[in-house]
């Protein structure tokens, strides 16, 4: 999106990428998709670069045996980080368009688990909210720079690979910060 699209009433579906310059660990290097945004109760989205490394079955045993066993856990947000909140999504190639479930129900996530391999599901621990206004700020700030849903997602790039992948896509110039090591000194 370019300084001139600066329509940010609602990114619902959309990604924040962080810009290089953000320092705050909590979004440092991060790419967050928005599930919800209005302007009256701010922004929810959740971290989708953050893997954890474990999976719902590793974490908990109520999951051993599940569909959603072999589902990753991700950083989701520095807010309610003992929620566990199920997502799923699929790009739809003929259509061009991702669909996203957010905030599924353990039912509703095994269900569509077994109906449509093609689903990306995902578990965050916590999520990333702004209160009204907070989000624009940051925006108007250059603090993120925002981007439609790609397929670049849906291809299972992850961790800072997937940042950097779209930091360059949206403004190669960044690209050079993105690939600088957080301290030149050292290098």
């Amino acid at each position: 999106m370019s300084d001139s699209d600066n329509d940010f009433s609602d990114l619902s579906g959309q990604l924040l990428i962080s810009h290089p310059s953000l320092l705050d660990p909590n979004f440092k290097h991060a790419v967050v998709l928005i599930s919800a945004h209005t302007d009256d109760d701010g922004a929810l989205g959740v971290i989708i670069n953050r893997p954890l490394g474990v999976t719902l079955g590793e974490k908990n045993d109520d999951f051993t045996y599940s569909p959603l066993s072999d589902v990753p856990i991700y950083e989701g947000g520095p807010v309610q980080t003992d929620q566990v909140i199920l997502a799923a999504w699929r790009w739809e190639q003929e259509a061009r368009v991702f669909r996203l479930h957010f905030g599924l129900s353990e039912e509703a996530a095994r269900e569509l688990k077994l109906a449509d391999e093609d689903a990306e599901i995902r578990a965050f621990l916590g999520y990333s909210g702004w209160t009204q206004g907070q989000m624009e700020h940051e925006l108007a700030q250059n603090a993120w720079l925002v981007s439609p849903v790609t397929e670049t997602l849906v291809e299972k790039a992850t961790g800072e690979e997937l940042w950097k992948i779209y930091l360059h896509r949206l403004q190669p110039e960044l690209g050079f910060l993105a690939d600088a090591p957080d301290d030149p000194s050292l290098n």
